[in-house]
């Protein structure tokens, strides 16, 4: 059993001090019943809940696919740059946040949630997630970068990444998968093998493909067979 307010600011009918005031108006209605206690206790799962005859739909978590452009900051907070939650309306009150990070200038998908149990599992090296990323670059690459990265190449600072599936797709054009998200990771790879990345799209994560009806900016919930997808990655 949840309390009342706590269901209703939680799907976004404004915050706990918006919503008790909504409660004490009448304006919620639980099985059909007004209720003017704020506190009162639900099942969301059972109780029908409607405030101002609209129907309340709750799900405790949130799963988004954001197409990410350039120029925005993973972050839930940035003194300086718009973060991705800042593209997200109707979701204020849920407590997103982003599942790990993209660069600031690079594009694709990302993830938000509010499940942090969830969001853990996928980031941990552990469960050795996969990250496919298209990329753009300077240079040339041959069989013996593709060796590289499969054995496991060393960036800058000494560190050898973990084997990585590198595929050549045209003329400075390449698909990489990853397992981790190393600080400018892909860039420093590249750079590791003399070439430049000039551009960088995130277009696959933990099974679950971009979705090329996503301009960049847009975003969507997940479905449910996706959802499913990222659950079962161990």
């Amino acid at each position: 059993m949840i309390r009342l307010d706590k269901i209703l600011a939680h799907c976004g009918y404004g915050s706990r001090k918006e919503v008790k005031e909504l409660i004490r108006k009448g304006y919620v209605l639980v099985n059909g019943e007004v209720v003017l206690d704020d506190d009162f206790k639900v099942d969301p799962q059972i109780d029908e809940i409607t405030v101002a005859n609209e129907d309340v739909s709750y799900d405790e978590f949130i799963y988004l696919m954001l197409n990410k452009p350039d120029g925005y900051v993973s972050a839930t907070f940035d003194n300086n740059d718009p973060t991705v939650l800042d593209l997200i309306y109707g979701y204020e009150n849920r407590n997103l946040f982003p599942v790990g990070r993209l660069d600031k200038d690079t594009t694709g998908l990302l993830l938000l949630t509010n499940d942090g149990k969830l969001a853990h599992k996928l980031l941990s090296p552990k469960h050795h997630v996969n990250k496919t990323y298209y990329v753009q670059y300077k240079g040339l690459l041959n069989n013996n970068a593709i060796i590289k990265f499969k054995e496991g190449i060393v960036i800058d600072d000494g560190y050898k990444c973990l084997p990585a599936l590198l595929e050549i797709k045209g003329e400075n054009e390449a698909l990489i998968t990853i397992q981790e998200g190393k600080f400018h990771q892909v860039k420093r790879m590249f750079e590791a093998v003399n070439c430049n990345v000039t551009y960088l799209q995130r277009i696959a994560f933990g099974g679950i493909k971009l979705d090329d009806k996503l301009v960049e900016g847009e975003y969507r919930l997940l479905t449910e067979e996706e959802i499913n997808l990222l659950k079962e990655n161990n």
